[in-house]
């Protein structure tokens, strides 16, 4: 029963994580969207830091950690995002929801392995213009949803009790829908023109890219010791464009209908997916408390913009640099549920690898969260809170200033153990 119970919980879920729209940043404009956090809530809470791993959580950032779990684990876990745009002349606010993973992982001996789906990119912008052309007044309007989803599977072997290596494979798939829509709002006397026309391109994703990972833990005196790396190699996925020519009507409710679709053209290309590597070190105390520190590289200059390309947009190489950490009063305490509460903290500081006006766009967040034990499974809930900063209102640009508020569940149970009694 219960099986049955988490697989239509995944389904629903699932279903819901494909058809979602996870940002109204208008920087997804550009490239392929807004690259989301791949990892569970917990890691999100340190920062996104990934460097530590424990036998309960599980960490998707590095696939060598999955041979370290104990118990089998379902997480699944979301967030909901508040968003306040700023640039010189106005502000404005927009609220998102998106399901962040579900997941899956079983311990098998000196063996671990993990599958699930997660999005991992996401668009959703509304960008308007006004425009002079001769008398004539123009309203410009852009719009794009949709993203990239990955649908993963990983394995992990211990070599040692203290090194482990791993690797995961993930197809990607998903859509990106852009539409660029002109109405005359002035013909030059002062008549609005109900008929438009819009360009909509829709860009079809599909294909495989791989993850690699490596854990070594050692003891320092009584201090225990992480370090570990992933690399992602440079991939190519396909991408499918097809672009179509539309007239539409606006009507008195101010919501637009399409009356005229024609197919233009249909393009068959490849993206790159560039190669990256992460590299972190941290200490502490087993179930007591660690901080560490993790930098990743990713060669975002192989990146291309879209359709909506512009001599004001670029791509640069990437940086991100996180420190985060965790504390625990008393993880087996009998007398206080409180000492038994992961209380955890970071910051994040990235170059996004986005460029304009000659301008790079950076984020920067510092987030905190802590973790509920719940029942006798080790089964905890997640809360997490994150507030940053993403571009400058400079140079013609937007600034984004961001809250995140992030919930998330692992539950854990023993799978594939012989009962010693029927």
């Amino acid at each position: 029963m219960i099986k049955k119970i988490f697989l239509g919980f995944s389904l629903l879920i699932g279903t819901t994580a494909l058809a979602q729209q996870g940002t109204a940043s208008p920087y997804s404009f550009y490239g392929i969207g807004k690259v989301n956090f791949s990892g569970t809530n917990e890691y999100k809470a340190m920062g996104g830091i990934s460097t530590y791993s424990d036998s309960i959580h599980l960490n998707l950032k590095n696939p060598a950690s999955f041979s370290k779990l104990t118990r089998t684990t379902f997480a699944v876990g979301g967030t909901t995002n508040f968003t306040t745009f700023k640039n010189n002349e106005f502000s404005e606010k927009a609220q998102s929801t998106l399901v962040d993973y579900i997941a899956v992982g079983i311990p098998l001996g000196r063996f671990g392995a993990s599958f699930g789906i997660l999005p991992f990119t996401s668009v959703g912008y509304k960008i308007n213009s006004e425009i002079t052309v001769g008398d004539q007044n123009r309203s410009k309007d852009f719009t794009g949803e949709g993203g990239i989803n990955r649908a993963f599977a990983g394995i992990s072997y211990s070599i040692l009790p203290n090194l482990q290596i791993g690797a995961d494979f993930a197809y990607n798939f998903g859509d990106i829908d852009n539409n660029s829509t002109v109405f005359i709002t002035n013909d030059g006397t002062g008549v609005f023109l109900p008929k438009g026309s819009r360009e909509r391109i829709k860009t079809n994703y599909s294909g495989f890219t791989f993850n690699t990972g490596l854990i070594y833990n050692r003891k320092i005196k009584n201090y225990d010791w992480h370090s570990n790396f992933t690399f992602s190699p440079e991939t190519k996925i396909s991408a499918d464009t097809s672009t179509f020519l539309e007239t539409v009507q606006k009507a008195s409710n101010g919501s637009v209908v399409s009356i005229e679709t024609r197919e233009l053209e249909m393009i068959n290309s490849d993206l790159t997916m560039p190669a990256s590597f992460t590299l972190g070190t941290g200490i502490g105390i087993e179930q007591k408390w660690f901080i560490g520190a993790e930098f990743k590289h990713t060669q975002n200059s192989k990146l291309q913009n879209n359709w909506k390309s512009s001599a004001k947009a670029a791509f640069e190489d990437s940086q991100k640099y996180t420190i985060g950490g965790y504390y625990i009063p008393k993880y087996n305490s009998f007398t206080s549920y409180f000492d038994r509460i992961v209380y955890r903290a970071g910051f994040r500081y990235e170059n996004t690898g986005l460029v304009l006006e000659n301008q790079s766009i950076n984020d920067y967040a510092f987030s905190m969260g802590a973790g509920f034990p719940v029942g006798r499974n080790q089964t905890n809930i997640n809360l997490s809170m994150e507030y940053g900063q993403k571009g400058k209102s400079s140079n013609n640009l937007i600034k984004e200033n961001y809250f995140n508020i992030s919930v998330g569940i692992s539950l854990n149970d023993l799978w594939f153990v012989k009962r010693r009694f029927e």
